[in-house]
Parts: C-alpha cells; structure tokens; sequence
C-alpha cells in the first residue's frame, strides 16, 4: 500500500487515541465537578478538588492533540465539523475555560467560596453535556453535499444528540465517583461508593438505549456489524461490555480494592469507544466522507508525522510521569490551597 493510503490509517488512529485519552483523564476530572452538589461541605469538596488538583492540568493537552491533527490530517473534516457543531464546540470551550478558571479561584476565594464551587460544578456539567452531543451529531450524520456542509446551525439539535449528552454526563459523573474511590478514604469514599453502582446501572442502560438507536440512524453507523457475518468476530465488544457492567456491579461495594471500580469505568468507555469507531469506519464524517476523501496530502500529513513522532512520547511520559508521582490516597487536610 502506498502512503496516500496508510497515512490517513495511522491519523485516524492518533486522534482516535488523543481523544478517547481526553475522555478517560480529564472525564473523571468533569465527573467530579458534576458531583459537587454531592459534597457535604466546603471542606468535602475541597478534598474532592484536591484528588485532582496535581494533574488535572495537563488533560487538556489530549484535546489539543486530537484538534490539532484533525486540523492538520484531515482539514476538510475538521472545516465540517466546525460549520456543523459551532455552537456546541463553542459551549464545551467556553464551560471548560469557566470551569478552569473556577477550580483556581475557589481556593482562593473566602466569601464566594461556594459561588466558585457552583460554578466548577455548572462549567463542569455544561462541558460533559456538550461533548455528547458533539458525539451524538458525529455518529447521527451531517447533510452534505459535494463534500460541503449544507445543513443549518442547529441541525446537530435531535433527540438522539440529547441523548448522547445526558449518557456522558451520567458517564463523567460514574468516572467520577469511582475516581474517589480510588484516592479517598472515609466519608467521601462512602458517598462515592453509594453513588457509583446506581450510576453504573444508569450508564449500562443508556449504552443500551444508544446501541439500539443506532441502527435507525440515517448514517446507518451499525450496518457494518450486521453484514457478511460481521457480528460473529464482533460481538465479543457487547459481551464484554456486559461483562464489564457485572464486575463493577460487584466490586463497588467491595473494600479493599479500591483500583478496580475505576478500571473498569474506563473499560466501559474504551468498549463504547471502540464499538462506535467499528461501527463508523471508514467515515470520519458520516454519512459519506471518508478518511481518504477528508485527508490533506501525503507530504502535509508526513511532515507532520515526524513532529507528533517526537512529542507523543514526550506527552505519555509526563502523563505517566505525573501520575506516578502523585498516586496514592490524597488525605482530607492535605492539598491544593
């Protein structure tokens, strides 16, 4: 095969890891945010901030890697979804600019304390509300024509749309929860325990509804699972979704292995991740356009390559570098002040 073909591959697969990278780590971060109103106290949702204090910072740098190589990969895809989503794009980029700026001051602040913890917590939810339906216009399919966007400015408005953002609110807030699961002890760890297996059963059950409201799209992003006897090698992705909801049914409520609820959240959504991606390839924008028929030039696309070559190690080692310093239970009087 020649570069023409397999650069789009290996794009398609970088900002495919650059994105599902940004839900798992910054997710549980907005997940927090949506379960403030949850805290008991100031000083309970400080601790909650505190457990993500040291890293939450550098999330945000997955978001970038994906935009920017969608912008430099596959330009008249990103010119797309720009002309199709701004609104919502605007909404999650203005929710997570607030929600920044809130996380910070509230430390800061005295008597608006709780205004600032309010408004970590809005920022937060509006930013994970906007992301799904981002996702949900995706996978529902644009009207184009000649490769344009011919559609109006709330075509991605749809009850699937909505659908899709309520599903990864309920998604962040699970991450959330078992998040402090893994990093409290105590009083938060019990609220987040009791919070974590009806959330879990909540999220089981919009990965149901979404599933089966896939096939009735106009994109038709499921006929792939369903032709030649595709569903055969593919259905170890349900089974092991349903799998994955039984073991965390049963290891929130079990002490003394605190790491595993948070696994198998993120389980849940590299499972969901890879099922919607099995479902779309090749189309990068359904209904139509492929990841060949979006691409820049192979010399664009190779140039660009040898500089995500150098700093895509640099990313994963601070990422893990970060991570590994600051593992472990974060105490209640300990943190970010």
């Amino acid at each position: 095969m020649d570069m023409q073909t397999v650069l789009p591959v290996v794009w398609f697969g970088v900002i495919g890891f650059g994105v599902l990278m940004y839900v798992l780590l910054d997710g549980f971060v907005l997940g927090l945010g949506i379960l403030a109103p949850f805290a008991e106290d100031e000083g309970q949702l400080d601790h909650m901030m505190n457990t993500a204090a040291p890293i939450w910072d550098g999330n945000e740098t997955w978001l970038v890697l994906g935009g920017a190589g969608l912008l430099a990969a596959f330009p008249k895809a990103y010119a797309l979804v720009l002309s199709a989503l701004y609104l919502p794009v605007l909404l999650m980029l203005i929710a997570l600019v607030f929600r920044g700026v809130a996380f910070e001051f509230r430390f800061k602040a005295k008597r608006a304390k709780p205004a600032w913890g309010a408004a970590f917590s809005l920022g937060s939810l509006l930013a994970a509300f906007a992301q799904g339906v981002i996702l949900g216009a995706l996978v529902e399919g644009m009207p184009l024509q000649g490769g344009k966007y011919v559609g109006g400015a709330f075509d991605w408005f749809s009850p699937f749309s909505m659908l899709t953002g309520v599903a990864v609110v309920f998604g962040y807030a699970l991450l959330g929860a078992c998040w402090l699961i893994l990093k409290t002890e105590g009083a938060l760890q019990r609220i987040a325990r009791t919070l974590a297996r009806p959330l879990a059963l909540v999220v089981v059950v919009f990965m149901g509804l979404v599933s089966a409201w896939l096939p009735f799209l106009d994109s038709r992003v499921m006929e792939r699972w369903f032709e030649d006897g595709n569903f055969l090698w593919l259905s170890p992705v349900p089974v092991l979704v349903l799998a994955n909801a039984w073991a965390m049914w049963r290891a929130v409520m079990r002490e003394g292995r605190d790491g595993m609820p948070f696994l198998l959240t993120l389980g849940f959504f590299v499972l969901g991740f890879a099922g919607l991606v099995l479902g779309m390839w090749p189309y990068l924008v359904p209904p139509s356009l492929t990841i060949w028929e979006a691409a820049s030039p192979p010399s664009s696309q190779g140039f660009v390559l040898v500089g995500l070559v150098v700093l895509l190690p640099v990313i994963l080692g601070y990422t893990w570098w970060s991570y590994s310093v600051f593992k472990g239970k974060i105490a209640a009087d300990v943190g970010y002040h």
